[in-house]
């Protein structure tokens, strides 16, 4: 405790000149670092921000240089030293999160709406396409051929609209990635269905493709690696509606967000306290065993993440129905009155 307070008289002994220089540092310039950002298109954003700067900062540099607006939905990641992605806090300095540059990161969807039809802008179901399409293709998403297809059809259709037999050639859904494998018979059938999309709007296509892609059982599902209390690997999935558990790829329980009264972790073990169900008398804790520390730590603070943004969404959407519904009622009894 001593040692914190050792240098408070230290200015009483500093000569003239020492004084002098002191403000000369204050006036230095702050230092900055390039940043490389990958956007969802492929292309880069490179900039330059403050060493101090915090994460959020970065953020909204991001998304005005995408004219994004809806920006909650999206965070930037980056790799550590195991190469396992993070997501960059928007509340903390960017140096203290990466030790080491350069300062590269992903531009990305955080949190999957559950109805992407609630969003507001076209642009951002655009870069909500552009992340799924990812998903796809690295097989976090996975689909079956009949799901491969209809997607990758309204995927061309936005980027080429309508089908022109004297503009495209017969291989020209071949420059396209929409599957992990793609075969030539997934592209005849992406060809098939596009030609009969004549008159569909870039826009309504993307729609079309939200809300077929909101209904695969791996839609927003953010996987970990884990161990239940027996030893066998399992995996959590963290998503929209609460936190998922897949033995074989197969989902065998499911903990909604309101189920769930407590989220902990100690070194490499993660907990879940649940709520007692209609015929239990008391709650209950379960465990899981993460690879290391840093993993748990990660699944703890994306379930955090969640809940809360999730949580806050359900009370907004609430909070807007009743207020469109008290207008419906008050224009009901003005009709009233006035006749």
């Amino acid at each position: 405790m001593s040692d914190e307070h050792r240098d408070t008289d230290d200015s009483s002994e500093k000569t003239p000149s020492r004084m002098s220089r002191s403000p000369q540092k204050s006036s230095k310039r702050p230092k900055t670092a390039p940043v490389k950002v990958t956007l969802l298109d492929g292309s880069a954003y490179e900039t330059g921000v403050e060493k101090l700067c915090k994460g959020q900062a970065l953020l909204d540099m991001v998304c005005e240089h995408l004219n994004l607006l809806e920006k909650d939905y999206f965070g930037l990641t980056f790799s550590d030293t195991e190469s396992h992605k993070n997501w960059l806090d928007p509340s903390k300095e960017i140096k203290k999160q990466i030790r080491m540059g350069p300062w590269h990161f992903s531009f990305a969807v955080k949190f999957y709406p559950p109805d992407p039809s609630q969003l507001i802008e076209d642009i951002t179901r655009y870069y909500l396409c552009l992340q799924l399409r990812e998903d796809i293709l690295s097989g976090r998403l996975p689909c079956s051929f009949v799901t491969h297809a209809l997607l990758g059809s309204y995927a061309v259709q936005a980027e080429l609209g309508d089908y022109d037999p004297e503009e495209h050639g017969p291989d020209y859904i071949s420059e396209f990635r929409f599957a992990p494998n793609q075969t030539r018979e997934l592209e005849e059938r992406v060809m098939e269905l596009h030609r009969t999309y004549r008159g569909m709007s870039p826009a309504e296509a993307e729609i079309n493709f939200l809300e077929n892609a909101k209904k695969l059982s791996m839609y927003g599902v953010d996987l970990h690696h884990a161990k239940d209390s027996e030893g066998i690997d399992i995996m959590l999935g963290v998503c929209a509606s609460g936190l998922l558990i897949y033995r074989d790829r197969l989902r065998i329980n499911r903990f909604a967000w309101p189920k769930i009264l407590k989220i902990s972790y100690k070194r490499s073990n993660f907990y879940i306290k649940i709520r007692p169900g209609e015929y239990e008398q008391f709650e209950s804790t379960i465990g899981f065993k993460l690879p290391n520390h840093r993993a748990s730590k990660r699944l703890w603070k994306v379930c955090i993440e969640h809940h809360t943004f999730f949580s806050l969404h359900i009370l907004l959407l609430i909070i807007i129905s009743v207020h469109n519904a008290c207008k419906v009622n008050l224009c009901l009894q003005q009709g009233v009155s006035e006749v």
